[in-house]
């Protein structure tokens, strides 16, 4: 006889058999014995979690001839035929390749006609939000007021997509995720009839890998004994099968990435690699690692929480005392958002490589976690007495008890001739000045004063105002030192009435000797005065 996987050997035959999911199979068992059964039900949650399984069960006990406490006997001939899918009565569809409004009406045909075998009719309907939206329209009249033997079983994993005439027609029961501990103690008891050597570790992390799915539990389970095959399988055995890391190469990440380590951190990634282990399953992996760090750090209550050794969790409580929780946080953020953008990336390990390289130079980014990580870093250099070096090369010193004063260089009064040159070239000093001051210079023009000293007419009093402090003064000064090579003395003013009147006026100027003809031949200064 051909082999059978796990998840169809052990499928559940009754409803005791079910695990995880006691608040549905109460109610259906008391409906059952009741006689209060529904005619629409819609069974939703994620894969794996028993829908269609259930959805069986509840086929076989509406029909059994001799049900016991709600449950199929499993041993007449309906349960028989049932379970073998030899019965016409209970009709299974696929609405994922069959949504179409002529499939419903086949169903819809048959509905008419009463069961000659069994009791009820049940219609099984898996996946049903791939149908159409017509066929779904379709199907709306009946139903809602089916025939007294007939039952709908709708089951999804997306109930969202589902249009709300048909939720409003179904009793709903949603299936819940299956928690570590069941799905361990499931797979201990099948191991056990299989006679299966394998260590609780292995188990728990099979059970936390299937991420509350119970098929997925035993077909990773199924995988690991076929690998290992004859054989006691380990926690070692296990994370090869899966191609997942063990949390002590997560520690030695973590720890790098916080003292900024780069070529260690590419270092662990290039060991993963080699090592055959699946990038997305390890990016998977170490965000949860992250989220543990941050819940060691964070909860009073972290020993309930997770769910780890107890050497792990020393490692953990030790790493948790090592970074802020804002720091965390964005390690987090960065590695959550990597999960997504590498599923189906073509280049896995360079965007790991590019993520690791952000979470050891927080520099890089700009927003408020990267700035406290920034300071977390230059916190911990300065307690080691280490001078800070920026980014832009430039050494911070750290010590000026032996620095000696930098003398300033003297620079001779500018001359009455050396105004006249900057009145002259204005236009090209204020391109070439900093961006800071450029602005407001744009719109103001020189002019020379009765004792020879320079006089900048800005356009209003609050530019003259922004000039009057002492950085942007000393900017102004730096400029036109700079241009001439000489100390020039200036005054600052703004454009009164009178003053703009002869700004607009263009034969009229300021500077003795020099006319309007000659100010207009500095060429992109021309616009500076109008």
């Amino acid at each position: 006889m051909s082999y059978v996987a796990l998840y169809r050997k052990f499928r559940p035959n009754n409803f005791a058999d079910v695990k995880g999911q006691d608040h549905i199979v109460t109610t259906l068992k008391n409906q059952i014995t009741s006689d209060r059964l529904g005619h629409a039900y819609l069974f939703c949650g994620t894969r794996g979690t028993g829908k269609t399984t259930v959805a069986k069960i509840l086929a076989k006990a509406v029909n059994c001839e001799n049900p016991v406490d709600g449950n199929p006997c499993g041993e007449c001939n309906c349960c028989k035929s049932i379970a073998a899918g030899a019965n016409m009565s209970v009709v299974e569809m696929d609405a994922a390749s069959n949504n179409s409004v002529d499939d419903v009406r086949e169903i819809i045909d048959t509905v008419s006609f009463p069961p000659a075998d069994a009791k009820y009719r049940v219609y099984i309907v898996d996946e049903v939000h791939m149908m159409t939206n017509n066929a779904c329209n379709a199907l709306l009249k009946t139903l809602e007021e089916p025939p007294s033997y007939c039952i709908f079983i709708l089951a999804t994993t997306d109930p969202q997509k589902l249009p709300i005439t048909i939720l409003s027609r179904c009793q709903r029961y949603d299936f819940r995720r299956i928690s570590i501990d069941t799905i361990a103690d499931r797979l201990e008891e099948l191991t056990s009839i299989e006679d299966v050597n394998i260590e609780p570790r292995a188990i728990r992390y099979i059970a936390k890998a299937a991420d509350g799915s119970m098929r997925d539990a035993l077909s990773l389970l199924d995988q690991c004994i076929a690998f290992n095959y004859g054989v006691t399988l380990t926690y070692d055995n296990v994370l090869n099968v899966l191609g997942a890391v063990d949390t002590s190469v997560f520690s030695r990440l973590f720890r790098a990435i916080i003292k900024q380590q780069v070529v260690e951190c590419m270092q662990v990634l290039e060991d993963a690699v080699m090592s055959g282990r699946e990038l997305t399953q390890f990016v998977y992996d170490f965000t949860w690692y992250l989220r543990n760090i941050l819940i060691a750090k964070t909860s009073e209550k972290a020993d309930e929480i997770l769910d780890i050794s107890t050497e792990a969790k020393a490692s953990l409580m030790e790493e948790s005392e090592m970074v802020e929780s804002s720091v965390l946080l964005r390690y987090i953020r960065v590695m959550s958002a990597l999960s997504n953008e590498i599923r189906y990336s073509p280049q896995k390990r360079v965007q790991i490589e590019m993520a690791l390289i952000k979470l050891c130079r927080p520099q890089m980014e700009t927003d408020n976690e990267s700035l406290l990580d920034r300071i977390r870093v230059l916190e911990e250099k300065l307690e080691q007495g280490i001078p800070m070096i920026p980014s832009d090369g430039y050494q911070v010193r750290t010590s000026v008890t032996n620095e000696q004063p930098i003398k300033k260089v003297e620079l001779p009064k500018a001359l009455p001739e050396d105004i006249e040159i900057i009145v002259r070239n204005w236009g090209k000093l204020v391109n070439d000045a900093e961006a800071l001051i450029k602005t407001h210079l744009k719109g103001a023009y020189p002019s020379i004063t009765e004792d020879g000293k320079l006089k900048i007419m800005l356009p209003n009093k609050i530019a003259k105002e922004h000039f009057e402090t002492e950085t942007n003064s000393q900017m102004i000064q730096n400029a036109l030192s700079e241009y001439v090579e000489k100390d020039v003395v200036y005054v600052l003013d703004y454009i009164g009435e009178e003053e703009e009147k002869r700004a607009m006026n263009p034969n009229l100027c300021d500077i003795p000797g020099i006319s309007m003809e000659i100010v207009t031949e500095a060429g992109s200064g021309d616009s500076e005065f109008n």
